[in-house]
């Protein structure tokens, strides 16, 4: 199949709006470095755009817009369209990514002193290079909940005046034999642990110093820690990438480079009045298994779309037959639009990097700059774990793509018995809606700082907006 390189077919005009859409994309990765984070800015987004607490409205209609929130960790954020009027056909079109990304978590127990040297012990989170996250400077972000109830919001390293932290490795002099280990042996997961300070109080110890520090400037007690939500993470703003400016790196973007093109497709519909109702899913907890009251696997989604359905009074009428029986109509009716409901799990692909070519089959490997990326079937070995889609969905997003004028690819991830791995995808599937993963490519997946071309997040943007908008 020929292959269409996406910088080659622009104009002027489309060059302008690719590096518009980036600005705005780089402003939400510096503002969402965790969840939490990632959730309070596309909620902010979205209010600009009209949409309104799904839980504040008695009553909703087509063309409303509404959105719900669970454990400030995950949102859902519906466009309501006209085809859930009481129609057979009824159903939701559904774009789902994932907010969260592999990072360190503070352990509820982590501060100590070893050698005049003060650290926060660590667990990472997902799947990760321990080695990559040696020598750099890094982040503190998260919240510390305090025994009362008030929240402590924790921000360190991302202003100019900032400390940052750091864990530090071995010197190439001392380690010659380290560098005979296998890489995932190459530094143990227990001594990942974050450098923060080194200054010691009157008595001696600098611990205490850490400790007088943490209370007086953030108000945080050592058991405070116990209640806290610590993310530590790269330090530094998302940047251009590359002499022609062409690229994107930054941390974060598997998958939040997904979840900002998937909202923003669904805000950029928000004046039009759509035949379908329309979607978007901001998940936690994909990194590590989906699960937890704000994975995909949690009831989340599936009660705030019952909420919806009701609140649109499409089922029994009350009066006539009470809150069960309206109830028992719910339930059916969110079965049947669930089932009829199309969905587009939306998750980066791992790139083609000609540095490591074995571990790719060329002619169904992702490519950047070749546009926005469809993968038919997850799963690793014999598709195990993952979803694949039919080929009559994939022939009906092929359609739209091309009326729409988007520019995209297929691939797997990584040569057979090489690669795998598994997104929301087969979840939302196991409804019995038709589902597929799109979204960019990306060089250096799961690394502290990942790479993505513009010109495939302007296309990803596109298909994304061409999907919510068909008829």
């Amino acid at each position: 199949m020929k292959r269409k390189q996406a910088w080659t077919l622009y104009k002027k005009e489309e060059e302008t709006a690719i590096e518009e859409l980036c600005s705005g994309y780089r402003r939400f990765l510096d503002a969402g470095k965790t969840e939490r984070e990632c959730i309070k800015e596309a909620v902010r987004l979205a209010k600009k755009k009209g949409y309104r607490k799904l839980s504040e409205c008695r009553q909703i209609k087509p063309g409303d817009k509404v959105y719900a929130v669970h454990s400030s960790k995950t949102a859902v954020f519906f466009q309501i369209g006209t085809d859930l009027q009481g129609t057979a056909s009824a159903a939701f079109r559904i774009i789902g990514a994932h907010v969260d990304s592999p990072r360190l978590d503070v352990k509820q127990v982590p501060l100590y002193e070893e050698s005049n040297q003060v650290y926060l012990d660590t667990h990472y989170y997902g799947g990760i290079k321990k080695y990559q996250w040696l020598s750099l400077p890094l982040a503190l972000h998260g919240v510390v909940v305090h025994k009362d109830g008030t929240k402590t919001l924790v921000q360190i390293g991302e202003k100019e005046e900032d400390p940052v932290f750091v864990i530090t490795d071995l010197l190439p002099h001392l380690g010659k034999d380290l560098l005979e280990k296998k890489v995932r042996e190459f530094i143990d997961a227990e001594k990942l642990d974050l450098l923060i300070g080194n200054r010691a109080e009157k008595s001696g110890r600098a611990v205490e110093y850490i400790r007088q520090l943490l209370m007086q400037k953030y108000q945080i007690g050592e058991e405070d820690f116990l209640s806290a939500e610590l993310e530590v993470v790269p330090a530094g703003n998302a940047r251009d990438c590359g002499l022609d400016g062409s690229m994107i790196l930054a941390y974060g973007q598997d998958d939040r480079s997904c979840a900002y093109a998937a909202l923003l497709a669904l805000l950029e519909s928000s004046e039009m009045q759509l035949e379908h109702t329309c979607c978007c899913i901001l998940a936690d907890k994909e990194e590590t298994g989906s699960r937890g009251a704000t994975g995909m696997h949690s009831r989340f989604f599936e009660n705030t779309a019952a909420d919806v359905l009701e609140k649109l009074a499409i089922s029994q009428d009350k009066e006539r037959n009470g809150n069960e029986g309206q109830k028992r109509a719910t339930d059916r009716r969110l079965r049947h639009v669930l089932q009829n409901s199309q969905m587009l799990s939306a998750d980066v692909s791992a790139a083609y990097d000609p540095l490591y070519e074995t571990y790719f089959e060329k002619k169904n490997a992702a490519y950047l700059s070749e546009g926005v990326v469809f993968c038919k079937y997850s799963g690793s070995g014999g598709k195990a774990g993952g979803n694949d889609a039919s080929a009559e969905y994939m022939a009906k997003l092929r359609r739209i793509m091309d009326e729409a004028g988007v520019v995209y690819q297929t691939a797997e991830l990584g040569a057979v018995d090489r690669g795998g791995g598994g997104t929301i995808a087969y979840i939302l599937a196991e409804y019995g809606m038709d589902a597929i993963d799109c979204g960019p490519a990306v060089l250096g997946m799961h690394a502290p700082w990942e790479v993505l071309s513009k010109a495939d997040l302007f296309e990803t943007v596109k298909a994304y907006r061409a999907f919510y908008q068909e008829v």
